[in-house]
């Protein structure tokens, strides 16, 4: 079970980005995440008109690798490890570690 999935709100902990927070739009593999607005680059985009796409420096997300977010916990405000419990029906759901509150998937 992931810890990190798509949707999930992160907070980056280390790096340029430091403490920015942002949605994660996809698992690139099984250590990298796509984080919206979070490790931006300029790219110098040549115009394609078969496409129609304009020419130009855009920005593009890049990847960053998932140990340097952790999710963001809205009770505390803060970032917060996850851990994995399995509920009586035999259910695995993520909860947080600072107070055991289930992660709304």
């Amino acid at each position: 079970m992931e810890k990190i999935r798509k949707g999930d709100e992160v907070i980056v902990i280390t790096g340029r980005d430091k403490g920015k927070r942002g949605t994660v739009l996809r698992r690139v593999d099984a250590t990298h995440l796509l984080v919206e607005g979070i490790n931006l680059v300029k790219k110098h985009q040549r115009p394609n008109p078969m496409k129609g796409e304009a020419g130009g420096i855009v920005d593009k997300a890049m990847p960053i690798d998932q140990s340097n977010v952790m999710l963001f916990n809205g009770a505390t405000g803060k970032g917060d490890r996850v851990g994995i419990k399995t509920l009586e029906d035999g259910k695995k759901v993520r909860v947080f570690r600072s107070n055991g509150e289930i992660v709304k998937a």
